[in-house]
């Protein structure tokens, strides 16, 4: 997967891709399309492929974020980029195209000074397919946490 396939979140992607977060709403979250289109506008990275193929949005420590994983992020660490959520469509799966994002991420991140990308992964209901990938990224597990909604999550961070 070539960088120059990866563009910016554009408003007209904004249905198709409020699609493939609600389809794997289980895993990331329901959004309605206010809700979605204002995480876009909060992110410092929001980045997709083709035609609504894949997503990645993250934000930094600087962002007005109601949220209790970037709450639980913000006070352990100054900067930070945290990826909220990074979805690929089940029909473009296996390209590389999450790894193109997060590669992409990272330059960014590097470039504005970021010293650590986090995320939180999904323990119960369980997500093994993204603590793999995530480990292979480079990212390990730093604490844990039981949620209002009932999911526990670990958080993994990656040194940049």
């Amino acid at each position: 997967m070539s960088a120059a396939q990866l563009r910016q979140v554009n408003s007209d992607d904004l249905p198709a891709l409020l699609a493939l977060n609600n389809q794997h709403a289980a895993a990331l979250s329901w959004l309605e399309p206010a809700s979605f289109s204002s995480l876009i506008e909060k992110a410092c990275f929001a980045r997709t492929s083709g035609d609504a193929e894949a997503l990645l949005i993250a934000l930094d420590q600087d962002a007005a974020y109601d949220n209790p994983n970037f709450a639980w992020l913000s006070a352990r660490f100054e900067r930070f980029v945290y990826i909220d959520r990074v979805v690929v469509a089940e029909h473009a799966q296996g390209r590389g195209l999450a790894g193109a994002l997060y590669e992409m991420l990272k330059r960014e991140a590097r470039a504005n000074g970021q010293v650590r990308l986090a995320c939180e992964i999904n323990l119960s209901p369980p997500n093994p397919g993204s603590v793999a990938f995530h480990r292979r990224l480079g990212f390990e597990q730093i604490g844990q946490a039981d949620l209002p909604n009932g999911k526990r999550v670990g958080y993994f961070t990656c040194a940049l």
